[in-house]
Order: C-alpha cells, then structure tokens, then sequence
C-alpha cells in the first residue's frame, strides 16, 4: 500500500513529540503571493512574540506562491531559527494552506492563526494571550472596523454573518470574525480530527466549541500587494460556508417546491372551473409562457441546490488529501531526530 499521500498528515504528530523542548507557542500563517510584506510581518511580529515572554515559532506556509515568496521565506529562515516553512506543492487554497499550518505547529499550549498582510495587528496577539491565561479555549478576534474595504464589500460581509446567524442551526458563527484568533492546544487537537475535504474554517472554529472569548479590534488596511479574495472567490466561500454547516437550502428547496405545486394545483382548479362555466376557450399565450418559465425556475434552482450538496458528497468519498508537501523547514526548536526522518 502506498502510503506517500498520507505521510503529509502523519508526520506532523510524529513531530510534535520529537523535540525536547518544543515552544509554548505557534503562529501559523498561510500566504499566497505575498513577497513584499513578508520581512515587515515578521518584524513585527517578533517584536510582539519576544515580548510576551513565551517560546514561541511561526510556522509559514507558502500556498504555491508564484512570486519571490519562497525564496524570500528561505531567507529569513537563515536568520529566524524558530521560523518554520510548509511548502505546498501547489496552491490549494486558504482553508487547506491553514490545515497545513496547524498539522505542522508543534505548540504545546497554544496556536496563534493570522493573516500576513498585516490587516490583522500583530499587536493584538497579547490581548489574545490575556483572553487565554483566564481560562478560554478560543479567544478570536473580533473587527470593529475595517479600513481600506469599500461599502460593498462591507455590506456583503455584514449580510453574511447575519445570514450564518439565522440557518447556522446549532453551530452558531460569530460575527465579524475571521480567521484570526488563538487556540489551546486541546482545541487544535480536536479541530484536527475534522479532516473533511470541503473546508470552511470558521464553522470548523466554531463546530468544536470550548469556552471563547472575543477581542474587538480594529482592522487595519492591507499593507502591500493585493488581495486574492475578489468577489467571486468570495461568494464561493460563501456558498462552501452555507452548505457545510446547514441543510436549510434543501429545506427552503423543499417548501418552494410546495409552494409552487400548490399556486399550480389552484390555478388548475381555476382553468377547470372557468372551464365548466363559460366553455373551453384557447388559453392565452403570455399566461402559458409565465406558468412553463416559473415552474422551469424553480425546478433549475431547485436541482442546482440539490447538486451543490450532491458534489460535495463526491468530493469527500474520493478521500484525497487536503493537501501536498513539497518542501518542509521546521524551527530549529522543532527538528525531527534522524531517526524520524
């Protein structure tokens, strides 16, 4: 049996044991083309880790970037021993480049998952670290503004959040919150066991539950390059998030296809009846088009929904890997013995 795919998911548990003194703490940080703010994330981010008073690594992981990203993260390797680097073989995405991060944090207390674009302040992280040492599992944080996002985007993304809000059902999305938050170790272990294909973090933050605690912040505008998340990508994330955590679609499905069946079943009624009083006249055209278009909307949209669920069920059964390696640096506090290797 081939088991090369696999190795992928299996070796970072093997790591986490193999250190003898592994850090307290680990920053995952997923990037996809971000060479120009690499060194100034990093240097902020020191600033604020060294100063909490932890060990502590930052785990980066390249997405298959395209830019000068990889070698940009070779070199800072050289001079950040607890710096360590996941390359993926190509770009699998956010969800799946943040799963990788936190197979690879070797952190025994607690993992730290930000952004490197710096909209998300690394000077928020002891905050977070505050929310932690009183007892919370989950301490995420929470925007309360958004600089540098035009009213469209903030409208679509307060509309989102309500939405979850309401069909989320018993798990309950917190608003306004990304991906930028910590979590004990016990809470990553559990999140790790969720190994679906079709991944939307946030419900999966959400899904294990344990105590949690919000920090409001406010964020910041990008500070260089563009983002990746244009609309389009953006209403996919949407559409992956309702469906992964809510069958109300189907439902709503289900009750339009009621509703329609019974506004046809009077009218039938109608058409009879006038039928039996004033004789069989030839309907008229324009009534019979609306009837064949709403009835064909309805059944398209209705089988569309019924096809988002049905691929996700065909993407899971193939049981592919969330994602590939093609190159693994860890911190120098986390280096496999030879044995291990």
């Amino acid at each position: 049996m081939d088991l090369s795919l696999r190795t992928d998911e299996i070796q970072p548990s093997l790591q986490r044991f193999a250190s003898d003194t592994p850090p307290s703490l680990s920053v995952v940080v997923p990037l996809y083309n971000e060479e120009e703010v690499i060194e100034v994330f990093h240097h902020r981010l020191a600033a604020v880790m060294d100063a909490a008073g932890w060990t502590w690594e930052v785990v980066y992981v390249d997405d298959g970037s395209r830019d000068g990203s990889a070698a940009a993260l070779r070199a800072l390797q050289q001079r950040a021993p607890n710096a360590a680097v996941v390359r993926l073989s190509r770009n699998f995405g956010k969800e799946a480049a943040m799963t990788a991060g936190l197979d690879h944090a070797q952190a025994t207390e607690a993992v730290i998952v930000i952004d490197i674009d710096l909209q998300d302040p690394p000077e928020v992280i002891p905050d977070l670290l505050a929310g932690w040492q009183r007892g919370f599992d989950v301490v995420y944080a929470q925007r309360r503004s958004r600089a540098g996002e035009g009213w469209l985007k903030k409208a679509t993304a307060h509309a989102f959040y309500r939405v979850m809000a309401r069909i989320g059902g018993p798990v309950q999305l917190p608003a306004d919150v990304g991906d930028f938050r910590l979590m004990s170790r016990r809470a990553v272990d559990a999140l790790l066991r969720l190994r679906e294909r079709h991944r939307f973090m946030k419900g999966l933050f959400a899904w294990v539950g344990f105590p949690s605690l919000a920090v409001p912040y406010d964020r910041a505008a990008r500070a260089a390059g563009r983002t990746k998340w244009n609309y389009a990508r953006l209403l996919d994330l949407s559409i992956e998030g309702i469906t992964s955590f809510t069958t109300v679609p189907l439902r709503i499905a289900t009750w339009l296809g009621l509703g329609t069946a019974l506004v046809a079943l009077i009218y039938g009624v109608r058409v009879v009846l006038m039928a039996l009083l004033y004789g069989d006249p030839v309907p008229g055209y324009p009534s019979l088009m609306t009837v064949v278009l709403l009835l064909g909307s309805v059944q398209l949209m209705t089988l569309g929904v019924i096809g988002e669920y049905l691929g996700r069920i065909f993407n899971e059964t193939k049981q592919r890997p969330l994602y590939v390696v093609s190159e693994h640096a860890p911190s120098a506090q986390a280096e496999l013995p030879d044995a291990l290797l």
